[in-house]
């Protein structure tokens, strides 16, 4: 009896949803299957599938002819390499815990581009739908931190150049007080000096006044 791989149609008028099943060629499109292998929505960007890996390769292995959209998303899901790996360890050039080793780095490497092209699809419907809405755009936590930490760093710029203008007028009022002080005591010095110049003055009236006294006496006498 000829087996095939192929999708059964699902879901409601323009959303197909289709499960992947393998059945009898003369069985009816969407009637009966032997076993269901998984489903496949292309309604989403990128399409979402999700197939067990281990039927389908062994369903593929015992002859199971794929449709053409079958065969393109066991390719995609990596059942056709894993077919080639076993290849190579049926002729000996790989051990079977080196093919399944490749095997499962292929599929994490798979997955990773796979989940990186859903969230930057996810990422477009949100602007499309906010430019749509005319809603303002959601700023994730990490760009909400910027601005803070800009801020932070505008205040510590101006605090700066407050302590360094503080730092240079810091030594002149220093210099200011010794200012002062010369200014006090040069009047000090200069009320000192006159008075020892009128001194030896009033010596010498007071030696004159004496010597006409004197004088006068022996004029007297």
């Amino acid at each position: 009896m000829p087996v095939k791989i192929r999708l059964q149609r699902k879901g409601r008028k323009k959303r197909p949803f289709y499960h992947i099943v393998v059945a009898d060629v003369r069985a009816p499109r969407d009637g009966r299957f032997i076993e269901r292998l998984g489903t496949y929505n292309p309604m989403t960007q990128p399409a979402t599938i999700d197939i067990d890996r281990d039927k389908a390769y062994e369903w593929l292995m015992n002859g199971a002819q794929p449709t053409d959209t079958a065969r393109a998303i066991l390719r995609f899901k990596g059942i056709y390499y894993k077919k080639h790996l076993m290849r190579g360890v049926a002729k000996g050039a790989l051990t079977e815990e080196e093919a399944e080793a490749k095997f499962q780095q292929w599929v994490e490497k798979k997955e990773e581009k796979i989940s990186e092209r859903r969230a930057k699809w996810e990422e477009e419907r949100i602007e499309f739908q906010e430019q749509v809405s005319g809603t303002p755009a959601v700023i994730p936590e990490e760009e909400e931190e910027a601005p803070e930490e800009e801020a932070a760093a505008a205040e510590a710029t101006q605090e700066a150049p407050a302590e360094a203008e503080a730092a240079e007028e810091a030594p002149a009022e220093t210099e200011a007080p010794a200012e002062t002080e010369a200014a006090t005591q040069e009047p000090e010095e200069g009320a000192a000096e006159p008075e020892k110049e009128t001194a030896p003055a009033e010596a010498e009236a007071s030696t004159e006044e004496e010597q006409t006294e004197e004088s006068e006496e022996k004029k007297k006498d």
